[in-house]
């Protein structure tokens, strides 16, 4: 039984995005209550989705008056908001167990799986990225006399894991941009990668790699405090584009304009060629004539 409701990776270049918050959920609407925002401690409110069996968990044996830690997805929609995803609560002080191996783990952007005494990443609501899992039924798990020091973590609270490709970095302002992609869905289409915007300083020779990112969230934002390197992301090629044959450098693109005949990189129209007869629309191509 895993003591950790994030699971250790299980690939080097595994890209995931999640984390624990701790905080009291309000649905937005007292009979439905997939919406709502979470309230912490330091006073923010942040938008939230509850996905899966979760809900049924909520519904049947937690008090939603009292701030519980979630599992969460972040995703970041606009600078400086979080949006969550609702997949679990870490709470086995009054959570029974839950046999790891009866659910499967999820296939989104090789999330790891809250497990036990939490709900697992299920369908979720049609604007999000998460594909559709199934997780145990926790019907009845109240259990009574637990200890609550097994709700801590050792990362402690507000802790977020991060994995996947860096994109963009501006150190002087602290400005911080991760692609994470996620696996097919179970009917063979590939999920669009999406992007997450974070805060930390990560020197620019990093960019283009694979990274893995502790982070904490602060208010609105998820701040970096730890990160490890660890390998340069493989750059798709130009297809069919000029400049792409020998010579050229390794995963650079040519500038528009740049090509033999174009303008320099600065940018312009295309001059023409210095010398000789331009060529008529159809050179190249058969053309009859009608005989005399």
């Amino acid at each position: 039984m895993r003591q950790h409701p994030i699971s250790p990776v299980t690939e080097p270049t595994q890209y995931r995005a999640i984390g624990v918050v701790r905080g009291q959920y309000v649905p937005a609407d007292a009979e439905q209550l997939t919406r709502g925002v979470i309230r912490t401690a330091d006073g923010s409110e942040i938008e939230a989705v509850v996905l899966g069996r979760l809900l049924t968990l909520m519904r049947r044996h937690l008090d939603l008056a009292e701030p519980h830690l979630w599992v969460v997805y972040p995703r970041t929609r606009e600078e400086s908001h979080l949006h969550l995803q609702m997949v679990g609560v870490w709470e086995p002080s009054t959570l029974a167990q839950v046999d790891p191996a009866s659910a499967p783990d999820t296939a989104s952007a090789a999330l790891s799986r809250p497990t036990p005494a939490a709900s697992t990443p299920a369908a979720s609501a049609p604007e999000v990225d998460s594909p559709e899992v199934s997780a145990p039924d926790v019907s009845g798990a109240e259990v009574s006399g637990a200890d609550t020091r097994l709700d801590a973590l050792p990362e402690g609270d507000d802790y977020f894991s991060v994995r996947g490709e860096l994109i963009y970095t501006r150190p002087e302002t602290g400005d911080l941009v991760i692609k994470v992609r996620q696996q097919p869905r179970a009917d063979g289409s590939r999920p669009v990668p999406f992007k997450l915007q974070l805060k930390g300083e990560i020197p620019l020779q990093h960019l283009r790699h694979f990274v893995s990112l502790d982070l904490r969230r602060q208010g609105q934002q998820l701040t970096l405090e730890a990160l490890e390197v660890l390998e340069p992301v493989a750059q798709r090629g130009n297809r069919g584009g000029k400049g792409g044959g020998k010579g050229g450098g390794q995963g650079r693109r040519s500038a528009p304009g740049a090509e033999k005949g174009g303008a320099a990189a600065g940018g312009g129209r295309p001059r023409p060629p210095e010398s000789g007869p331009s060529r008529p629309p159809a050179h190249g191509k058969a053309v009859s004539r009608p005989g005399r």
